[in-house]
């Protein structure tokens, strides 16, 4: 499964994009976004909590995350 993982300028905060897979068969495609704050950079993120978000919404928060200095990252991906 592909997701996309964000962190933010002071490396303390991480958000996870990726696809919501549900048994329900919905209209459109929706995207499952966590958060996470990070305490040691040697620690697994501890997840706060995740939202269910339209694949455009989700698009829209990824871009405005992107301006606002937030960096790709996959330093956490084998600990998620």
């Amino acid at each position: 499964m592909e997701q996309f993982t964000l962190i933010n300028k002071q490396r303390n905060r991480i958000k996870i994009f990726k696809k919501f897979k549900s048994s329900l068969t919905q209209a459109e495609e929706v995207m499952e976004i966590e958060y996470a704050c990070v305490y040691k950079r040697s620690n697994k993120p501890v997840i706060k909590g995740s939202r269910i978000e339209t694949l455009e919404k989700a698009r829209e928060e990824y871009k405005e995350l992107l301006a606002d200095g937030w960096k790709k990252t996959s330093i956490f991906n084998s600990c998620l």
